[in-house]
């Protein structure tokens, strides 16, 4: 019984002061529940965007204009535009006398322009891309048909929609032969895509994309001769890291680039892209988490003022049981277990929070703009919750508490 008496003091004078203990719970609650929403919100976010890319399949090499670290992303994925990559350098990466082990490949040229259909208008991305793309990409036809190498040649003035573009211009009207305006000029549709979502390497998606031959789109459209990047796929993964040595050589040896440090281009495959953006993700998320602590640290000092109003309040109570022989070590545990108590019953309140907004906002908010969002709460989030909370709790109050326990009892009895 002796071992249970200050847990049952400190939680008698904890419903004594129930106002003064809820503004003090109240802090560690905003805290924990921010820490866990970051950490819940965050995961979420970069297992999206990790299978996203991971959809995109293994077998595939992306060239992206400009140098980068392994680990770094392309400027190109920064919004730098670099005009180094050129459809003369695909072709040279198509040259199985160049590259052996390439199986087929696409080059692209992307940008915003005004897509318009009668009195719709609409932004959306432009990607110019070569015959090849629908092999490359894996995407399906929906109705219609792509568009071929003849009609590439020959700056076709024709377009393959995605299906939310096709639901933003047409909404339930066939598209099928209608034409589209895109600076000035007529696009006739062709095709439309079936659904697939993103397909990474900092491209856009195709489903709110409208997609014409790439010569169109670089002569007609966006009035550039470099490409955005490319891609390639391999037929053997084996192969992967030789084709990525294979096609660098190439590239070298195109842009007169001695030096591997001069390369003005990145090789990436689906392996190092998913490294680079895990390192970038993960790097935005402990700087959240880092911002949503510092409210831990104020719930803290919050911890520490309400328990040494509390000793100052409580001085005669103190000198009261050392009078009747109370050790420090009751003291301090007294006092160190109110605390605990204060920040613990805040974590648990800040946990259950942050995951019903965690949730709300990911059913509720995330979910209506037709993402596949997965909601995650790690149990090591929890964990690390509940103990953060409880060494507040002993951190925090362990100051008050020692300053309790070395309460002369002469003295305390005469406070008044």
């Amino acid at each position: 019984m002796r071992v249970m008496d200050p847990v049952r003091i400190s939680y008698r004078n904890l419903m004594a002061n129930k106002f003064r203990s809820f503004l003090t719970v109240l802090g560690i609650m905003i805290g924990v529940g921010s820490v866990i929403l970051i950490m819940a919100i965050g995961g979420s976010a970069q297992t999206l965007i990790l299978d996203q890319i991971s959809g995109v399949g293994s077998n595939l090499i992306g060239v992206l204009p400009g140098a980068s670290d392994e680990d770094g992303p392309p400027a190109q994925a920064l919004g730098i535009i670099i005009t180094t990559l050129t459809y003369d350098d695909f072709l040279a990466l198509m040259d199985k006398k160049n590259v052996p082990s390439v199986e087929t490949g696409a080059a692209y040229a992307q940008g915003t322009r005004t897509v318009s259909y009668q009195d719709n208008d609409y932004a959306h991305t432009i990607m110019g891309v070569t015959h090849d793309y629908i092999n490359v990409e894996n995407v399906e036809i929906e109705e219609g048909r792509f568009f071929s190498s003849e009609d590439d040649a020959s700056l076709s003035r024709i377009a393959v929609i995605g299906a939310d573009t096709k639901e933003e211009l047409f909404g339930t009207d066939n598209a099928l032969g209608k034409k589209i305006e895109i600076k000035n000029e007529n696009f006739t549709v062709v095709g439309i895509l079936k659904r697939k979502g993103s397909s990474g390497f900092g491209m856009a998606s195709p489903d709110d994309s409208v997609i014409i031959p790439l010569k169109a789109a670089q002569k007609i459209v966006l009035g550039i001769n470099h490409l955005s990047f490319l891609r390639v796929k391999v037929g053997n993964i084996d192969d992967i890291s030789k084709t990525k040595e294979d096609m660098a050589t190439t590239l070298r040896e195109r842009h007169d680039i001695d030096n591997p440090k001069d390369d003005d281009f990145s090789v990436r495959d689906i392996a190092s892209a998913l490294k680079t953006i895990t390192n970038v993700t993960n790097v935005l998320k402990y700087f959240l988490l880092a911002v949503g602590s510092i409210s831990l640290l104020v719930g803290g000092v919050g911890i520490m003022n309400i328990m040494l109003i509390s000793v100052n309040q409580r001085i005669r109570e103190v000198g009261l049981r050392k009078a009747v022989g109370a050790k420090n070590t009751a003291i301090m545990s007294q006092f160190l277990i109110e605390s605990v108590t204060i920040t613990l019953i805040g974590g648990i309140i800040g946990i259950i929070l942050g995951i019903l907004i965690a949730l709300i906002i990911s059913l509720v908010v995330i979910k209506g703009f037709g993402y596949d969002w997965e909601f995650i709460v790690s149990w090591q989030s929890i964990a690390v919750a509940t103990t953060v909370s409880i060494l507040i709790g002993l951190i925090f109050g362990l100051y008050p508490a020692r300053k309790a326990s070395h309460i002369s009892p002469m003295e305390a009895l005469r406070y008044e």
